[in-house]
Formats: C-alpha cells, sequence, structure tokens
C-alpha cells in the first residue's frame, strides 16, 4: 500500500469508477477538511500492477505530545473504504503494513472492518433512502405524519429555493448558529463554509436550500451530491416557526431533486443510539436504519473518548450566553474534535 496525493489522477480515476464511492471519499472533500483544520490530507492506495484496486483518503491529525494518528475522515460520519474486489483481508493487512512503515500509533476508520486485528465500536446508527425514479412512488413510502407535514408547509406557502449564492449560505449559518446554540453544540468555524461553498457547492457537488415563509427564512440545509447519493450533511431551522413543518418540505424537496435527476440513494446520516427522535425522524422518510460503527488498527486497545460531562458543561454556557459565545467555542475548539 502506497501513501499519495489526492490529486493523482490513478486514485482520482478509482474512486471515480467505484459504485459506492460518495462525496465523502471523493478528493475535494478530504482537500476540504485539510485546508479548513490545517491537517495533511492525502490517499493510500492498494496496487495491482499499477493500478489500484483498494484505497481510501486519510487526514493526519497527530499532535505534537501525542500518538500519530490517521483518520479516514475526521468530521465525517461514514466513509468506508473502498475495493475493486470486496474483499477487505488484504486490505486490513496492507493498512496494517502502512501505519508499521510509516511510525503511525492509530488508524481510525469511520466505517466497520471485522477482520482479525481491527478495533470496533458500535456506537451509531445511519439511514439511507433507496430512491425510485418516480418521485411520486417515493413519496408514497414515507410515514403518514411525514407526509402529512410536507403537505401542511405547502399549504401555509412554504417556498424552498436551491442555490449556489453566497448570500443563501448566509441565510444558512445564521439559521445554523441559532440552532447549534439551541442545542448547546458549537457552530463550525466561518471559514469552513466559506470553503465549503467554493469547493463543494459551487463546483456542482452540493447546493443550499432556504424555506422561505413570505420573505422571511425559516429553515435551511446543504446537501452533498455526487455518483448518485445526495448527502443530507447539515440543517437548521428558527425554532419560532416550527408550526410551519418548513424543515419537512425542505428535505422532501431535496429527496424529490435526487429522483428527478438520477440519484439512487439519500444519505441521512449518522445519529447516535440515545438520539430518539431524531432516528424517528428519519425512520419516517421510508430508509432503512442500520448500525455503524468505526474501526482502529492499532498494537494498543483504544478506549473511545468519554466526553458526557465537558459536553454538558459546555451546552449550559453556549445555552445561556450570546450567540458569539458558540461562534468562539467552535472557532477555537473544532479543531480538536476530530
Amino acid at each position: 500500500m502506497r501513501q499519495v496525493s489526492l490529486d493523482d489522477p490513478r486514485y482520482r480515476d478509482f474512486v471515480a469508477g467505484q459504485p459506492r464511492a460518495t462525496l465523502f471519499q471523493h478528493p475535494a472533500w478530504a482537500r476540504l477538511l485539510s485546508d479548513t483544520y490545517g491537517y495533511p490530507a492525502f490517499a493510500a492506495t492498494l496496487d495491482d500492477g499499477g493500478a489500484p484496486v483498494a484505497g481510501l483518503p486519510f487526514i493526519d491529525v497527530s499532535r505534537p505530545l501525542g500518538r500519530r494518528r490517521w483518520i479516514s475522515l475526521p468530521f465525517t460520519d461514514h466513509c468506508p473504504p473502498l475495493s475493486a474486489s470486496g474483499d477487505g483481508g488484504p486490505l486490513v493487512a496492507a493498512l496494517s503494513d502502512l501505519a508499521k512503515r510509516h511510525s503511525v500509533d492509530v488508524l481510525e476508520l469511520r466505517a466497520p472492518l471485522t477482520h482479525e486485528g481491527v478495533q470496533n465500536t458500535r456506537a451509531y446508527v445511519r439511514h439511507e433512502i433507496a430512491l425510485e425514479p418516480d418521485p411520486d412512488q417515493t413519496f408514497a413510502r414515507l410515514a403518514r405524519n411525514h407526509r402529512r407535514n410536507v403537505r401542511i408547509a405547502e399549504k401555509a406557502g412554504v417556498r424552498i429555493s436551491r442555490s449556489d449564492a453566497a448570500a443563501d449560505l448566509d441565510v444558512f449559518y445564521r439559521l445554523h448558529l441559532r440552532t447549534r446554540r439551541r442545542l448547546g453544540v458549537p457552530i463550525q468555524p466561518r471559514r469552513f463554509f466559506q470553503l465549503l461553498l467554493e469547493r463543494i457547492v459551487r463546483p456542482g457537488l452540493g447546493f443550499v436550500l432556504v424555506a422561505r415563509s413570505g420573505g422571511t427564512p425559516v429553515a435551511a440545509a446543504i446537501f452533498g451530491v455526487w455518483n448518485g447519493t445526495l448527502i443530507y450533511k447539515y440543517s437548521a431551522r428558527d425554532e419560532r416557526f416550527a408550526k410551519l413543518d418548513a424543515n419537512y418540505l425542505l428535505l422532501w424537496s431535496a429527496i424529490r431533486w435526487a429522483c428527478e435527476n438520477g440519484c439512487h440513494t439519500v444519505d441521512l446520516g449518522r445519529s447516535d443510539l440515545d438520539q430518539v427522535p431524531l432516528r424517528e425522524f428519519k425512520d419516517g422518510w421510508g430508509g432503512r436504519e442500520e448500525p455503524l460503527g468505526y474501526s482502529w488498527i492499532a498494537e494498543r486497545p483504544i478506549a473511545p473518548a468519554s466526553l458526557g460531562r465537558a459536553r454538558e458543561a459546555m451546552g449550559l454556557v453556549i445555552r445561556n450566553t450570546a450567540p458569539w459565545v458558540c461562534r468562539a467555542v467552535g472557532e477555537v475548539l473544532y479543531r480538536y474534535a476530530t
């Protein structure tokens, strides 16, 4: 297995030729994370006669006083290695050898691998929707409550716009800040969203949806789309307009667009096991819930970090202080929340 540039033509061609690849394996996503948080990004490929037969992106999140650590990929829900053969055994062996050659203490993969010598955790679930080309057939699979809420928003006059404009990204950011503060969670650095617009949205790898009631933005979301998969990545809403159910119409508008534009899958992302209302919301879109575990290749046992008390304290501060605190905490700490 070799360490190569994300811009290596053979790696890029390999990823583009894999039917299971999503935006998270596209080189543009790893490059975006690298340039936002200041970590080196690269790819690793397993070659057969010069042509890659397996590969995955990595970001080196090693710190001066800690263990050497590569992740595929931080700030990413699900990023399984791509393999032309589908056999993970040789890939695991090659990754173990790669870590030894580069003196890497921990290789972390945002996907489950069950081979011998790999450590696993199963702390999450993920949801995917298999799409029909006909949006009406997909809509019919939605839960009754979800179909009703979509129609409530339509009857209330909520309008959805799809955009790659900086102004609409700013609308999303303001709603996202409001949402994250309400949840007691720091917002991602402003630079991340600026680069997201430049590197993902404007090149056609994503878009912004904004829901408006009259002229007032009431909900917004950012989606990634590539290789037949639409990813529901970030969402936000103004809780003062919750009765409009604009977030239902917004997500349905994205799903309908995906049906009409040749997508086969909608990825609704990761949920914690204890996020029952969120899991029920995702269940209602007619998708399937699957266990999601992460994997580590390391010589010593890995204990996932427990940040429960620290997270509770931080949430209390964010919810009860001015919005700039939510922004400041995110600007300072997000780089270390890999």
